[in-house]
């Protein structure tokens, strides 16, 4: 299997980037701190660094869950620098095999997102952990409505934070021929519809020319918080 990756990230109308990324040695990953002030900046970073270990050998889901443990710990471990915690969302794909098979090993803790596109289709693979969510989940609140709830924001699952442990979602996945895979902070998803992010990736065949796209479009929405996407385009090779 051959990769094409593309990522983009702004500031937008904060006035720091609290985002974090890792592109490298096939982990995919996109983290988003929260704390104010330096603290969530600090927070994100911890975490993509505890996580870059992912890239060595064929991790298993087993090792996620492992390695997203020990960045909680870290994170948990960071001084308080405005009275409160620092905690961040992690989530992404780790390229592995399972057998013979390529797979994209998927995990997610908070509201940052990894999405699937296949055929042209594309599919939220991640849960959201938000109250927004789960408000959904129980028929409370209607899914169109769901992106500019007031509570949108509030995220029920971090790394961080006061929780003593965290239990990421994770998914093994087939890598298909033609998958396009993006990873994005919550600054792309509360600017954009699901329906807009399809139409933007769908008109670029670049996988940077898309990451650059689609941060864009969330700028000229509006910007209101950093935004962050990776874009991973898959191509197998015949044997």
């Amino acid at each position: 299997m051959s990769l094409r990756v593309g990522v983009a990230t702004e500031r937008a109308q904060r006035t720091r980037n609290e985002d974090s990324v890792s592109v490298s040695d096939g982990v995919y990953l996109v983290a988003d701190g929260m704390g104010g002030h330096e603290a969530g900046e600090v927070a994100s970073r911890t975490a993509i660094d505890s996580l870059r270990g992912l890239g060595a050998g064929t991790p298993t889901p087993t090792d996620v869950r492992s390695y997203v443990r020990a960045a909680h710990a870290a994170v948990r471990d960071l001084p308080s620098l405005t009275g409160r915690r620092p905690g961040t969302t992690v989530t992404g794909v780790v390229v592995t095999t399972h057998g013979e098979t390529p797979c994209w090993l998927v995990l997610n803790v908070g509201d940052s997102r990894t999405y699937r596109m296949a055929g042209g289709v594309l599919e939220q693979v991640t849960r959201d952990h938000s109250e927004v969510a789960e408000l959904v989940e129980r028929g409370l609140v209607r899914a169109a409505d769901a992106q500019h709830h007031p509570r949108r924001n509030v995220v029920t699952r971090v790394l961080g934070g006061g929780a003593s442990d965290v239990e990421p979602d994770v998914w093994l996945l087939p890598v298909s021929p033609g998958d396009r895979m993006l990873v994005c902070s919550d600054g792309l998803t509360d600017e954009l519809s699901d329906a807009r992010i399809q139409a933007e990736l769908r008109a670029e065949d670049e996988a940077q020319a898309a990451a650059d796209r689609l941060v864009a479009a969330a700028l000229a929405a509006g910007g209101h918080d950093n935004v962050t996407a990776i874009v991973l385009d898959a191509t197998l090779s015949a044997r």
